[in-house]
């Protein structure tokens, strides 16, 4: 019954209509989505067999007229809006500009890039608390940005500088910030689902035992992760421990249907990913992941849900990647016309045209804030370029838990400098 009380009853799968699977059921003649909602919260009184929620197409990029009519009140009010716009707007400028230092060398390794998913981030992100916690991927700049790092620590990091936020020890990778409660980007696929498990199992530690929630309720841990992850263990028995102990957490499939370069229709025996939380009782929801209103809409319920207690919600973010897997990618393997279709439905462009049409700002008022953005970006760009590299003395540390009595020995000098340090081991 916790999945039936799920009401997302309004968004966009068209995961089902291309794989075959199994279609979310039409509004029923003459229904509102809101009605529809409520047959959900009765356990689907006129459908006896639905029991998790379902999805129907998004009004505002499928160019329903009379729907976008029918609403006369904008989803967002104009300072949401707009804090929702400059979010974005930061996330794309930002990646634009790692991709011109990464081929000016300015950054090394491998560069994992966000440009088209931005709705995802901030749909979810902004409506978080400070105590939440955020657990990435390595595509975990913007994850970063939305959480409120700032742009210069996240840039610097890049870098490899030592005013990154991880004091250049963790790269594009492995963004971190104990202030912002963000735990981390993980470089391998679904290893940052156990780490996010566990932040929500000691968030209602702390609620339930030591009783040091906020009156609001619980701390929300959020995991997002992509696709390819969905068919990996990790996912599974994080999903299974989650619900069995209700934990306050949301698990967000970034959905942008390719593995690197295996297309995720390939790759799973059932590409609607979001069917597998019901699967163990929690409510599965698939929403189009470029349209940030639908995302925010479903981000909301499900935050709130974990945060009440009621326990886990599984996600799925329909959403597309504007350049390759990383920008050591040639990016050939997807077809110039399904780039083309997702560039058209750019998730920047269309929540632009929203705000505008809604009144709820000016030309001249967007403009203004990409024009900060880009200094902003800038600045980020200069600060990072200026910054020391870290000292040869914060090599080893966070590596050992007694750095002193094994890495460094007591008279300051690194143990491994000394000649008699290897001997007995095997020599390599």
């Amino acid at each position: 019954m916790a999945a039936a009380s799920f009401t997302a009853a309004k968004f966009l799968a068209p995961v089902a209509a291309r794989s075959g699977g199994e279609r979310a059921p039409p509004l029923p003649a003459g229904a509102s989505s809101s009605s529809f909602a409520r047959t959900l919260r009765r356990g689907g009184a006129h459908h006896p067999r639905l029991r998790t929620a379902f999805a129907v197409s998004s009004d505002l990029l499928a160019g329903n007229k009379a729907a976008q009519a029918a609403a006369t009140h904008p989803a967002v009010t104009r300072e949401e809006a707009l804090e929702l716009y400059e979010d974005m707007v930061l996330g794309r400028v930002f990646e634009d500009m790692c991709a011109q230092m990464y081929y000016r060398g300015k950054m090394f390794g491998f560069v994992h890039l966000y440009n088209g998913q931005e709705a995802v981030s901030t749909g979810f992100i902004k409506l978080l608390n400070q105590a939440d916690c955020v657990v990435s991927t390595y595509r975990d700049h913007v994850h970063a940005l939305s959480k409120g790092v700032p742009a210069r620590s996240v840039m610097a990091e890049l870098f490899g500088k030592a005013t990154g936020c991880c004091r250049g020890q963790g790269g594009s990778m492995h963004m971190f910030s104990a202030p912002h409660n963000l735990l981390g980007g993980f470089a391998f696929i679904g290893e940052g689902i156990p780490v996010a498990t566990g932040a929500a199992f000691a968030a209602k530690y702390r609620h339930e035992v030591l009783k040091e929630s906020s009156p609001d309720g619980l701390d929300v841990t959020m995991a997002f992760f992509g696709d390819g992850t969905c068919n990996n263990g990790q996912f599974f028995e994080c999903l299974n421990m989650a619900q069995l102990w209700k934990l306050p957490i949301v698990f967000v499939v970034e959905n942008n249907l390719w593995a690197i370069g295996m297309s995720h229709l390939r790759a799973t025996s059932d590409p609607e990913i979001w069917k597998k939380g019901p699967s163990f009782g929690m409510p599965g929801v698939h929403v189009d992941g470029m349209d940030v209103l639908k995302v925010r809409e479903v981000a909301k319920e499900a935050i709130e849900r974990a945060r009440r207690g009621e326990g886990p919600t599984l996600v799925e973010c329909e959403t597309y990647r504007f350049r390759g897997h990383s920008l050591a990618d040639p990016d050939e393997l997807r077809k110039p016309d399904e780039k083309t279709h997702y560039a058209a439905r750019d998730p920047i462009t269309a929540l632009k045209k929203y705000i505008i049409e809604q009144n709820l700002a000016t030309e001249s008022e967007l403009k203004s804030i990409e024009k900060k953005i880009d200094d902003v970006v800038e600045e980020a760009v200069e600060f990072a370029d200026a910054s020391p590299h870290p000292p040869r003395s914060q090599l080893l540390e966070n590596v050992f838990a007694d750095p002193k009595g094994f890495g460094i020995g007591p008279d300051g000098t690194y143990r491994c400098e000394d000649p008699k340090f290897t001997q007995g081991t095997a020599q390599v």
